[in-house]
C-alpha cells in the first residue's frame, strides 16, 4: 500500500461522479417531464420529436383553418335561410298581384313589399365575415391538412343574374306579375342548389376537422413515446442513483481513511 496514490480513492471518486450524473440527469427528466432534457440524451429521438412537434403545430394550424371555413359556410347558410323566405314571400306576392279583382291600388302595395324584399336580398349579397365576401361567389382555396394542401370551398354568387333579374321586377301590372313569378321561381331554383353547395362544402370540411383531430392525436401520442418520460421507471432509477451516490459518498471517504493505516508502522 502507497500513500502517494490512492487508487481506491481515485476510483471511488469516479464511480461517485457517474453516479451523481446519473442523479442529476434523472432529476432534471422527473422535473421537466421529459426524457430529453439535452441532445446528448438522445441525438436521434431529438431530431424526430423535432419533426413530429412540427408537425404537430401544423396540423392545429390547418384545423382552425378548416374550423373557421366551417363558421363561414354556416354563416352563408344563415343568410341564405333569410334569402329563401324572403324569396318565398316574393313569389307568394307575384301570384297575388296576378288576381283580376285587384287593382291598380293594391298591385301597388304589393310592389312596395316585393321591393322591399328585393332590397332586402340585394343588401345580403354585400355582406361579409372577417372582412371577406360571404356573396362574391369566389371559390376560396382551403387549407386541409400539414403540407398545405387546399380544399375548393365553392362560393355563392347573390349578385349573379338569376337573383339580380327577380329582386327588380315590377309587378303593378299582370304581366309583370307574371314575368315576375317566372324571375323569383328561377331565383329560389339557384338558391336550392347554392345552400346544397354549402351543405356539400360543410360536411366535407368537417371530415377534413375529424381527420386532423386524429392525426393531431396520434402525432402526439408517437412524439409522447419519444420525449415524455415515464414517471415510474424513472423514480426507480432515481431510488437506483441516490443510493449509489450515498454509498459512493461513504466507500470514498472510507478510501481516503486507508492511507492513515500507514501510519501505524511507523509508530
Amino acid at each position: 500500500m502507497v500513500i502517494s496514490t490512492n487508487t481506491s480513492a481515485q476510483s471511488a471518486a469516479s464511480l461517485l461522479m457517474q453516479s451523481s450524473s446519473n442523479l442529476s440527469q434523472s432529476l432534471a427528466r422527473l422535473s421537466s417531464g421529459s426524457k430529453i432534457t439535452s441532445p446528448a440524451d438522445d441525438s436521434a429521438g431529438l431530431a424526430v420529436s423535432m419533426k413530429l412537434s412540427a408537425q404537430i403545430a401544423r396540423t392545429g394550424a390547418a384545423s382552425n383553418n378548416v374550423s373557421n371555413a366551417i363558421s363561414f359556410n354556416q354563416t352563408q347558410d344563415g343568410y341564405l335561410q333569410q334569402v329563401n323566405s324572403a324569396l318565398t314571400r316574393m313569389s307568394e306576392l307575384s301570384v297575388s298581384a296576378q288576381d283580376v279583382t285587384k287593382t291598380t291600388s293594391d298591385r301597388a302595395l304589393y310592389q312596395q313589399e316585393f321591393s322591399t324584399l328585393g332590397a332586402y336580398v340585394n343588401n345580403v349579397a354585400t355582406q361579409s365575415f372577417n372582412g371577406v365576401s360571404l356573396f362574391n361567389g369566389n371559390t376560396l382555396n382551403v387549407t386541409s391538412d400539414s403540407e398545405g394542401n387546399t380544399f375548393s370551398n365553392l362560393g355563392v354568387n347573390l349578385g349573379a343574374a338569376s337573383y339580380t333579374t327577380a329582386t327588380a321586377d315590377d309587378i303593378t301590372s299582370i304581366s309583370g306579375a307574371q314575368k315576375a313569378l317566372t324571375d323569383v321561381k328561377a331565383a329560389i331554383t339557384q338558391l336550392a342548389s347554392d345552400r346544397a353547395n354549402i351543405g356539400s362544402n360543410e360536411e366535407t370540411l368537417g371530415y377534413y376537422k375529424n381527420q386532423l383531430s386524429s392525426l393531431k392525436n396520434n402525432l402526439s401520442a408517437a412524439n409522447s413515446q419519444i420525449t415524455d418520460v415515464d414517471v415510474a421507471t424513472e423514480s426507480t432509477n432515481y431510488a437506483k442513483q441516490n443510493i449509489l451516490v450515498q454509498s459512493g459518498t461513504a466507500m470514498l471517504a472510507q478510501a481516503n481513511a486507508m492511507p492513515q493505516t500507514m501510519l501505524k508502522l511507523l509508530a
